[in-house]
């Protein structure tokens, strides 16, 4: 994700320059994390939520918190358990005893970046609570629908591995991820760094010191401003073929769906703007495939028995797909 120079047809510095002060703050904290801290960012601008996967203490839900500090918007957390109900998400209406009248009460679920750490500790009934909001940005409660104020975005954690008392996730539910970026061990060098930070700063407080560094108004502009980039139609025939191939090929039971291709598009584009580029090219879309195809396929059993995984797969269609030139 280098950026290159060349002069845009569309004037993209501000969005750069702001990209990189978020990378720069967030990198100050997270170290090591680069390619997660530029999915975040890719998420955020594409209008997506992001599923983030890793084993505890890899800094999952902090990268989370630190994307909310950059941004003047408003953030919730909701920790998922096993007893949770679908109204300690949404809300639930209260009797009101001076007016007579029930009225309804918030739940953690509006804001702007909503936290969901261990969404597979809920069970189905509330991991379905989110179906409507993930995707239509509102809530419909005793026959009466609340919208959500823009952005809305939900940046939902999962641990890997401990899998007693937890919930796979449906296929309808995981298809309303953008990304779900996986969060490696650092190497070496990265833990020696993270060490010696953290000793630098024992008495000091990095994340109070976060300031805020876009505001509402100006995602939502970026927003606008990145939906208008170009896209050759060779480029979108790649990405088609791409998508087409998940659902014939014999090494998968479950192909990816149509929201899958707007969402490599969507992607690239932000990914494009965010290197101040106002199109995008093959290796935009090459970037943005794995994270957003691998959670969204399912292997053959065959397959899965020999070790392969959904990321193998991805990777095996781009290689058999000729690139656009």
């Amino acid at each position: 994700m280098e950026q290159e120079q060349f002069n845009p047809r569309t004037d993209l510095s501000a969005l750069t320059e702001a990209v990189n002060n978020i990378r720069a703050v967030l990198g100050k904290i997270i170290v090591g994390q680069k390619q997660v801290i530029d999915f975040l960012i890719i998420g955020l601008l594409a209008d997506g939520h992001i599923l983030i996967e890793g084993v505890p203490g890899v800094a999952k839900t902090l990268s989370a918190k630190l994307l909310a500090k950059a941004i003047k918007a408003n953030f919730s957390r909701v920790q998922f358990t096993p007893d949770l109900m679908p109204s300690d998400v949404l809300g639930t209406p209260i009797f009101n005893t001076k007016t007579g009248d029930f009225e309804f009460r918030k739940g953690p679920i509006f804001g702007n970046i909503i936290l969901v750490d261990e969404i597979n500790r809920a069970p189905a009934k509330t991991q379905s609570a989110l179906f409507e909001v993930m995707e239509e940005r509102q809530i419909t409660i005793d026959g009466k629908t609340y919208q959500m104020d823009e952005p809305f975005m939900v940046l939902a954690t999962q641990n890997p591995i401990e899998q007693e008392g937890t919930y796979r996730l449906p296929e309808a539910q995981l298809d309303r991820f953008l990304f779900k970026i996986d969060v490696k061990y650092p190497s070496l060098e990265e833990e020696t760094a993270i060490l010696t930070a953290q000793h630098a700063l024992i008495n000091k407080d990095l994340l109070n010191d976060v300031e805020p560094i876009l505001s509402i108004d100006q995602i939502l502009a970026a927003r606008k401003v990145i939906r208008s980039l170009h896209v050759e139609p060779n480029l979108l025939d790649f990405i088609a073929k791409i998508v087409s191939e998940t659902r014939n090929n014999p090494s998968l039971y479950l192909g990816a769906s149509p929201r899958a291709s707007l969402a490599i598009v969507h992607s690239a584009k932000a990914l494009a703007a965010m290197q101040n580029r106002d199109f995008i090219t093959p290796d935009d879309i090459i970037t943005v495939a794995i994270p957003v195809l691998a959670h969204r396929i399912l292997l053959s059993p065959e397959k899965e028995m020999e070790g392969l995984t959904t990321t193998d797969i991805v990777q095996q269609i781009i290689k058999k797909i000729e690139v656009p030139r």
